[in-house]
Parts: C-alpha cells; sequence; structure tokens
C-alpha cells in the first residue's frame, strides 16, 4: 500500500491528541487538527513562531514557567532522549489546561537532530463536564456566561455534603476565590474583556478539580469550591496551586496579555459547624488574605 505525504497528514489530523513539530530551534514547522481544538490556536496563528512566543507557556506544578528554560521539548533536542511529564498549558481563551505531555526527538537521514515532536494529551476530563453541564443548563443551575455551575447548585452541592458527614463521616473543605482588582480590569479594558477573564478563571477551576467536586461562581467575581476527601495539607496545597495557576494565566487582547491573581480563604468542616458558620469561616479566611496584599491563601 502507498501511502503518499497528504494521507500521512490526514492520519496526523485525525488523532484526538494535539501534536506539533517543531525544528532544532523550537520553531514550529506543523500544527495538528487536535492542537488547536485542546488550544484554541489555529495553525495559521503559530506555523513559524517559537513555541515560547506567548503560545503554550508551559508551567509545571511549581509556576515554574518551563518555555523560559529547559521545556520538554528543550530537553528532548538538548539531551536526545524522550521526555515525558504532566505540564499546565495556555488555552488561547486564557485557561490553563493540565496536559500529558510526550516528546521525541527527530533526526535526518544521516542521525543528526533537526528537531522534536511532542504529542499533549488533554486530561481534564473536559467531556465529562460538558455532559454535566448540559443537564445542569436545564436545571437553571449554570451561570450561562461563563458556563459554570451557579450559587443555587453550590448550596444544594453544601446541603449535600453535609448530609454525607452525617452518614459516611467523609470530610471536606471549602474555599472562597475572589478575583484581584477585577474593577480595573472592567475599567481599563471593558467588560467584554473583563468576561473573557472570568471565563479563563472559571475554566481553569473546572480543569483542576475532580468529577465528584464542585466548583461554582458565587456571585460578580467570586468562586467557591466543595472538595471532599481532603486533608487541610492537601486543601491547602490545591488552593495554592489554583491561586499559583491563575497568577500564571492570561488572556490576549490587541496584543497584550490581560491577567489577574485571586486571594482565598480555604478551611475543612468542623463538627460543630453549620453551613452559615462554614460559609462565615471561608469569607473571614477571604478577607483576611485580601488585607495580607492579595494573590494570597489563608487557610485555617
Amino acid at each position: 500500500m502507498d501511502i503518499s505525504e497528504v494521507s500521512y497528514k490526514n492520519i496526523i489530523d485525525a488523532l484526538s491528541d494535539g501534536l506539533y513539530i517543531t525544528d532544532v530551534n523550537r520553531k514550529i514547522v506543523f500544527w495538528n487538527s487536535a492542537a488547536q481544538s485542546i488550544t484554541g490556536f489555529s495553525a495559521e496563528e503559530v506555523i513559524g513562531k517559537h513555541c515560547s512566543d506567548n503560545i503554550l507557556t508551559h508551567i509545571d506544578d511549581n509556576g515554574n514557567k518551563l518555555c523560559l528554560s529547559l521545556c520538554p521539548l528543550a530537553l528532548a533536542i538538548q539531551q536526545d532522549k524522550p521526555q515525558e511529564t504532566h505540564v499546565y498549558l495556555h488555552h488561547k481563551n486564557g485557561q490553563r489546561v493540565p496536559v500529558l505531555v510526550k516528546v521525541r526527538p527527530l533526526y535526518d537521514n544521516e542521525g543528526s537532530i533537526i528537531g522534536a515532536v511532542e504529542l499533549f494529551s488533554d486530561y481534564s476530563k473536559q467531556k465529562i463536564f460538558e455532559e454535566k453541564l448540559k443537564t445542569m443548563e436545564q436545571l437553571a443551575l449554570i451561570d450561562t456566561l461563563i458556563q459554570i455551575p451557579n450559587r443555587r447548585y453550590l448550596e444544594q452541592q453544601l446541603h449535600a455534603a453535609f448530609e454525607q458527614i452525617k452518614r459516611y463521616q467523609i470530610p471536606f473543605g471549602f474555599i472562597f476565590l475572589d478575583i484581584d482588582n477585577f474593577k480595573t480590569i472592567n475599567d481599563t479594558y471593558g467588560h467584554s474583556v473583563g468576561d473573557q477573564v472570568l471565563k479563563y478563571v472559571a475554566s481553569t477551576l473546572q480543569n483542576l478539580t475532580r468529577p465528584f467536586d464542585t466548583a461554582a461562581l458565587w456571585g460578580g467575581d467570586e468562586f467557591a469550591l466543595i472538595v471532599y476527601n481532603v486533608t487541610i495539607s492537601s486543601l491547602s496545597e490545591l488552593a495554592n496551586r489554583i491561586r499559583m495557576l491563575i497568577e500564571n494565566s492570561y488572556y490576549i487582547h490587541d496584543l497584550k496579555t490581560v491577567g489577574v491573581t485571586i486571594s482565598s480563604g480555604a478551611t475543612l468542616i468542623r463538627e460543630t459547624d453549620s453551613i452559615e458558620t462554614l460559609i462565615e469561616r471561608a469569607d473571614r479566611l477571604l478577607y483576611t488574605s485580601k488585607h495580607s496584599g492579595k494573590n494570597y491563601l489563608t487557610v485555617s
């Protein structure tokens, strides 16, 4: 069977995983359809550019900006060795998307490295969440602007969480998050850009929560999360990762990056808690973070 060059391209474009190819200087020379679907960037926007040119800007769990140092692709080229790792890429709309990255060096006929190929898979379980959203939208439990559960839904889930802890003693954490200086974004860039910021913050939260946890818009520019089966340490780790990832996220408007930070208050359920006391404590912790310089997490 003779498979032409066109057929190879069609096969690569049919992949469900994102795939792109760079030369030895990390300039992008190929970008498949799934790469566009996962990142929001079209082939026309990225081919000819370097992978660090405000495109994917990979960061790791610790907030290290990999594209400014030795990212997995650069390591594969430099060390002549395949690389595999989990990173958070930057979506065109602003949110961070967790992906599994696999990189292999590419060689010419003489065995010299001429570039690398990166394959990346979205593991945010976004498709599962989209099905959930359809059902919730029918029940008026979704904020239609940013496509995230609303306060009504979160309050329902809080009642369910209190019932579960009575029956099964499953602990849970509660986090309040508020976007810092959000009014400045609206005043400087307009409400349409403010809406985009809300959307990428919401998408980042959705991508970082497990299917049985809940992330919701509490109101305005404030979000809330219910996180099951956590310790104070793991709750703090998650809340701080969210803070770090949103700090490193951005929306591109008129060739300028527009980013925000968040302040957070996180707490675990206590035996004496009611829904009201849990919310009040998380709100006080958030208030403390706001008055500690913002872009801050307070846990108790």
